[in-house]
């Protein structure tokens, strides 16, 4: 039971205001509302900035979500514009000319948090008849779904985009293999040859070839699921669903604090469903990360079953690495080996000023054949012809 007998109505503020940050996003529990409404009778209420303290302490448990607690903070307790400024975070965003001051960026999560539509708001009026035209989205705003931040999409954007996501068109590399195949030029087939002039009395009516057979490129998959990761990494295994139900050979894997394979996870037919499956199924989710001790069992463990020589890495991480980063390289340098090509996708490169400065992406980094953004549709599109292209010199 959640303590209530704080003054007024600040317990119930206190748990709608919880609510709101665990519809943003945040994983916030009954439990650290219940301390942060304990805390509050020990603090005191005197001064806003202790109040402020006080609920970042008890909610707050990754420096990655600081920015959205206070910006929901300021919406919530104290904003003498609430409405004007909900209204702005659902507008568009409009190009500022040079030179001018930019505002800093707000999570559009919050207005459907703070605001949420009605269940029993009734339907739009249906438009007069008229020729049926397919105008769900404009080709204004598609081409600005698919530049929008991952991390900073509304629910309805984000089901839009998994709309977009499901209509690309997936295509990787064709590689020959040992087995031959029925072609109209090639090697002369001699014995389908020779049945067919059997069939015709010992005369040559045609002449039948075979040419070496192709196959789509296998794909290795190895998603970062910590916490800044984690909303990037949710739209990528829909993409991994996608390429996994696309007729071509996909293996995934996601770590955080561990190693797990969610091939299986993903082999539903509906994306949502392997999603979520993957999500409530993966008990380190959202949480801390060991790029270099889940490569390592990767490497030794899987490399080998799952691997063969021409495969496609995909490592989908930050980089943002703690501790000895020279094992790092040694297993980056390991898993480059194994594989055909490295494809690295960094969410962190949707920054123009962006510069591998950290010891974990300066590790990561020499071992890699391509560096490329993941932060939305447009950087997925390059990705899949990057994939349907044969090796050339690699991107970084």
């Amino acid at each position: 039971m959640l303590m209530t007998n704080a003054p007024g109505h600040l317990a119930e503020n206190v748990m709608h205001f919880a609510r709101v940050l665990r519809h943003a996003g945040m994983p916030v529990g009954s439990d650290r509302t219940q301390a942060a409404l304990q805390a509050l009778q020990v603090a005191g209420l005197e001064q806003r900035e202790d109040f402020h303290a006080v609920l970042a302490a008890c909610l707050l448990d990754r420096v990655e979500h600081r920015e959205l607690f206070d910006q929901a903070f300021e919406l919530f307790w104290r904003d003498p514009d609430l409405t004007g400024r909900m209204r702005a975070l659902l507008l568009p965003k409009v190009t500022l000319q040079p030179g001018a001051v930019t505002a800093p960026r707000e999570n559009r999560r919050l207005a459907d948090a703070l605001f949420p539509q009605p269940p029993s708001a009734e339907p739009p009026p249906p438009p007069p008849e008229e020729t049926e035209v397919d105008a769900t989205l404009t080709w204004n705003d598609r081409e600005l779904l698919r530049k929008a931040d991952f991390d900073t999409m509304t629910a309805d954007e984000w089901r839009a985009a998994q709309k977009l996501l499901a209509k690309l068109n997936v295509r990787l590399q064709r590689l020959r293999t040992r087995r031959t195949q029925r072609a109209l030029r090639g090697r002369p087939d001699w014995r389908a040859t020779m049945q067919q002039m059997a069939r015709h009395g010992g005369e040559l009516w045609d002449m039948r070839f075979r040419t070496l057979g192709t196959r789509p490129a296998p794909l290795v998959v190895l998603a970062d699921i910590s916490g800044s990761m984690s909303r990037y990494t949710r739209m990528l295994l829909h993409f991994a669903h996608l390429l996994g139900h696309a007729d071509l050979r996909v293996e995934s894997f996601v770590f955080g604090t561990r190693l797990t394979r969610t091939t299986r996870l993903l082999k539903s037919r509906d994306p949502d469903l392997a999603v979520a499956q993957v999500v409530r199924e993966v008990e380190d989710w959202s949480g801390g990360t060991r790029i270099t001790t889940c490569l390592h069992e990767f490497n030794q463990r899987w490399a080998r079953r799952v691997l063969p020589g021409q495969a496609t890495v995909l490592l989908i991480t930050d980089g943002l690495e703690h501790g000895d980063t020279a094992q790092l390289a040694f297993e980056m340098d390991r898993l480059h080996k194994s594989c055909r090509r490295l494809v690295w996708l960094n969410p962190l490169l949707r920054f123009d000023r962006f510069e591998p400065r950290a010891g974990g992406i300066r590790a990561i980094l020499p071992h890699v054949d391509h560096f490329l953004p993941t932060h939305n549709l447009e950087s997925l599109a390059q990705l899949i012809d990057l994939l349907a292209d044969a090796p050339a010199r690699p991107t970084h």
